[in-house]
Parts: structure tokens; C-alpha cells; sequence
């Protein structure tokens, strides 16, 4: 009885460590332009996921991101930008549209992906690890709304999530970048 639950606990914990052992790094994505973008290339750094949107009455952090890249960019922090329209149909634009958006209106400078859903049937991979504690080891969560912050260490693994009217330069997330927290 003990042999087989011994066996049963190391099944438990080998599928447990197995599905946590993805992380942010393993993920390839399609930037604004529509070329492949090997998110291992970041590696060592910490990596700030905002899903953007356009017409939202958030879309003015573009600025406050953009401030807070240019602060940090240089000092091994990114931001990644997710357009998507999964809320009230806030970014309805194609990915040329929204990248002469955020270059004229807001100067964002910080990498832009594609287009891409952050919930529901079609949610991407990425934001699936983002979401669920059963594959990123650490928390679920639900994409609120526009401008949802994911905050990833520099091994690739996902620290804390700040929702979509957390400041983009608030204590919450330049404590993170600083090594307060």
C-alpha cells in the first residue's frame, strides 16, 4: 500500500513540475510587421506583456509606457505590446493601422506584436500560459480588460499580474522593475 501511494505521489508531482516547466521564453510570436519573434531572445530580461487596445479610454497609457521604456529600456526591461480587440471591439484596426497609431500618436517605440485574442476559443498560447496557474506554475487569472500587465522575470517565469488601470509608471510595477519587491 505505502509502494503504491509513494507511486502515485511521484506521478502527482513529475505531472505537476512537467506542466510548470514552460516558460514565458518558449514562446514564438508574429510582430506588428507580421515576422516571427523568438521571445527567447529576452532572456535575462524583464519583460512587461500589455494587451493594447486603440479606442479605449485606456489608451493614453501608451504614453505612460512609452515614459517608463524609456526610462528602463536600457537596463534590461521590455515591454511587449498585444493589440487585440476582445473588448467592445476596441482595436478593430489591421496591424499597419494600429502601428502608424501608436508611432504618430503616442512615439511608442517599444516592441509591437500582432494581433492576437487574449481570451475566449481562440486565445493565443501565450496568453494561455499567462492565465493559467496549471501551466504557468504560479497564478491564474482572467484578462480584465485593455492594458492588463503581465510582469516576467528575468528566468521566464511569471511574477505578478497589475490589472488594466494599475499606472504603467506606479509603484506597483517600477518596485517590480527596481528590485523593491
Amino acid at each position: 500500500m505505502k509502494k503504491a501511494i509513494t507511486l502515485i505521489a511521484l506521478i502527482v508531482i513529475s505531472l505537476s513540475l512537467m506542466s510548470q516547466s514552460k516558460t514565458f521564453y518558449d514562446f514564438k510570436v508574429k510582430d506588428i510587421d507580421g515576422k516571427d519573434y523568438d521571445l527567447s531572445s529576452l532572456k535575462g530580461k524583464k519583460i512587461l506583456v500589455v494587451n493594447t487596445a486603440s479606442k479605449c479610454g485606456l489608451t493614453p497609457q501608451y504614453e505612460d509606457l512609452q515614459k517608463l521604456y524609456e526610462k528602463y529600456g536600457s537596463k534590461d526591461f521590455v515591454i511587449i505590446g498585444f493589440p487585440a480587440n476582445n473588448f467592445m471591439k476596441q482595436e478593430p484596426g489591421t496591424n499597419s493601422e494600429i502601428k502608424n497609431f501608436c508611432t504618430s500618436e503616442y512615439n511608442v517605440t517599444f516592441p509591437m506584436m500582432s494581433k492576437i485574442s487574449v481570451k475566449g476559443d481562440d486565445i493565443d498560447p501565450l496568453y494561455e500560459w499567462l492565465t493559467s496557474k496549471d501551466l504557468n506554475g504560479v497564478m491564474d487569472s482572467k484578462v480584465k480588460w485593455n492594458f492588463q500587465k503581465y510582469m516576467i522575470n528575468e528566468e521566464g517565469q511569471l511574477v505578478d499580474v497589475a490589472y488594466p488601470k494599475t499606472n504603467p509608471l506606479g509603484e506597483q510595477i517600477v518596485n517590480w522593475i527596481e528590485g523593491k519587491i
